[in-house]
């Protein structure tokens, strides 16, 4: 599904994301009321989401599908990297992130990431952007009671940008152990994906933010 407020780039997407055979473009909405309403309808598997739209944004329409069903996976598309609007939608339950002038072939990796469960995190420019306006955030509690020694490492590595087998070369630990220490955290922490979590670990102080640019 896919929702913007530009209907050439609603269109431009849907020929994009359409012309592959594995993806099917089952909605389109140009602002947040109208992607809730959709969304309602035709039960996408992932959803592209501007952020800055008339009548309802796209963080508040991210926040209420979300809250409504937990199927969906929702991309943001922004023109900037480095734009509160972004971190917040990751807040809210965003799998992710994508620039606008993403090449198709991106695009549609990116939804097939997603659709698979992964969250879609380019590490250098998430871990930009959660950084810098993590710090103007208050500090979470420490998450000491509630994950294990090990499972705060994990989360840390996670928040680095590390995969799963990477986690698990660090920790010197079987990847599918990673795995089940990675489905804990999110449960304990009641958080929706790794995205959740990577913005979890710097507001929580898992992971200090770099110093001020």
């Amino acid at each position: 599904m896919v929702v913007d407020d530009q209907e050439i780039v609603r269109a431009g997407f849907s020929a994009l994301l359409g012309s592959h055979d594995d993806l099917e473009i089952v909605g389109q909405a140009g602002d947040g009321a109208e992607a809730i309403e959709v969304a309602r309808d035709v039960r996408p598997d992932v959803i592209l989401m501007d952020v800055r739209m008339p009548v309802l944004d796209g963080i508040a329409a991210t926040r209420q599908i979300l809250a409504e069903s937990s199927e969906p996976k929702v991309i943001v598309l922004t023109t900037f990297d480095l734009d509160e609007y972004v971190y917040d939608a990751l807040r809210a339950g965003a799998s992710g992130f994508l620039l606008k002038h993403a090449s198709p072939g991106e695009l549609a990796a990116a939804v097939r990431v997603v659709a698979a469960g992964d969250a879609l995190l380019a590490p250098s420019i998430t871990r930009r952007l959660v950084e810098d306006f993590a710090k103007a955030r208050p500090v979470l509690p420490p998450v000491d009671a509630t994950l294990t020694p090990r499972e705060t490492d994990v989360l840390r590595l996670l928040a680095k940008g590390r995969s799963n087998r990477e986690i698990a070369a660090d920790l010197v630990l079987a990847e599918q152990t990673v795995k089940s220490h990675v489905s804990r955290i999110l449960t304990k922490l009641d958080l929706r994906d790794r995205a959740q979590a990577v913005v979890y670990a710097y507001e929580a102080g898992v992971v200090a933010p770099g110093p001020k640019r």
